[in-house]
């Protein structure tokens, strides 16, 4: 295992009937940006939980943030933290306003030249101060709620990117398990794949003797394949729906990528089908898993036996008729959930793979836990998804 430093500051409330205690968390003399998306939490009776709540805040609204969220609107919404002197973000909805409102909460203080540079320049573009946040969460899947991650699109360029930092990291998040109640089917099977392969990209990687985080992480992926089904089965079935919501919140918190490699491709090749073709986040991550591991056995080859054999059962055969069945049962797995696996089911032309290629060579990007893809590579894993 490597060495390494944990620290998590989110609190976390988590349960039935917990929205009210947002009135608890919010500092009482501060000036409150309230940010949401299209208007769902209206519809499902979050918002006017929020507002009772607070009632006695300062508050303003901005609404209207997209499920991918564009660097436009987030920099529309920090000229109003500018001029309206806001001293602390409100997110309430899913992943995409969270990651929204944690650039919000960085671009609204950025002294350094472009905010496009914290998302495009992250190397070089220092996040020396942020707008404090806080966090009702509506929908399970990014386990942004206990992160300091965010991803953003520029709707200029077409150009998705993602940065990270303990300045971002909400002070609290809000998780009522009932909020799944109203979702629907498509938003769940999401849910459930964004968080599985959350973890995937921090436990498919290579063999580093943690055994603590590996058990961690297939504790994680074994509740999500037992408890997903459920969820979409039942959505009133509060157990599940529970399980389902902490699970995605444990998939990225930190805990199971401390001291271990960690992969992180299939995010980066899945964010240019987002920015290109508008194909939500977690289903583009589902294209694109099974092509990488059939491309990358080689350098995964024990971890995707483990995997193979822990999470699926799969104990019969050579080590290649093994990876094989373990690639099959999960795209089955993600079949199940209703999300489809391969390019050509969401329209997307042979075309964008030589797009996509570009930018990464152009880029000079190596991706992988071993930084060993290329743009080549990338090639091969997409073609491998046709």
């Amino acid at each position: 295992m490597y060495n390494f430093e944990y620290k998590n500051p989110v609190k976390i409330i988590f349960g039935k009937d917990t929205i009210s205690k947002v009135a608890n968390e919010v500092p009482k003399n501060a000036k409150v940006l309230l940010t949401y998306g299209g208007g769902s939490i209206k519809r499902t009776g979050v918002y006017e939980q929020v507002k009772t709540a607070l009632k006695n805040i300062d508050l303003i609204e901005f609404g209207g943030i997209e499920v991918n969220p564009h660097y436009e609107t987030c920099m529309k919404a920090a000229e109003i933290v500018k001029a309206e002197n806001i001293d602390f973000l409100l997110s309430v909805g899913g992943g995409s306003v969270l990651d929204a409102t944690k650039f919000i909460a960085a671009a609204a203080l950025y002294e350094n030249g472009d905010p496009w540079d914290i998302l495009s320049k992250p190397e070089t573009a220092e996040i020396e101060n942020a707008i404090a946040i806080g966090a009702v969460l509506t929908l399970p899947a990014t386990g942004s709620e206990m992160n300091g991650n965010s991803v953003i699109t520029k709707f200029e360029t077409l150009e998705k990117f993602a940065f990270s930092s303990p300045k971002v990291m909400p002070q609290f998040s809000i998780l009522d398990p009932e909020c799944v109640f109203t979702l629907p089917d498509k938003q769940v099977a999401n849910g459930v794949v964004d968080a599985f392969i959350h973890v995937i990209e921090q436990y498919l990687t290579f063999e580093v003797n943690s055994p603590i985080q590996d058990r961690f992480a297939e504790s994680i992926l074994t509740t999500l394949i037992e408890e997903g089904p459920k969820v979409l089965a039942d959505r009133n079935d509060y157990e599940p729906a529970a399980n389902f919501m902490w699970s995605a919140t444990m998939a990225l918190n930190g805990l199971i990528g401390s001291g271990v490699p960690q992969d992180w491709a299939t995010h980066q090749i899945g964010h240019e089908l987002t920015a290109l073709h508008g194909i939500d986040h977690a289903r583009t991550l589902a294209i694109i898993l099974p092509g990488l591991m059939h491309i990358k056995r080689t350098n995964k080859n024990d971890k995707l036996l483990q995997f193979g054999e822990r999470i699926w059962g799969i104990t019969q055969g050579n080590d290649d008729d093994k990876i094989d069945a373990a690639i099959v049962k999960t795209v089955k797995f993600f079949e199940t959930l209703g999300v489809p696996t391969t390019l050509h089911e969401y329209g997307v032309p042979e075309e964008t793979i030589g797009v996509i290629t570009a930018r990464f060579e152009k880029r000079g990007a190596k991706l992988g836990e071993k930084a060993d893809i290329d743009f080549k590579e990338v090639g091969e894993i997409l073609r491998a998804r046709l």
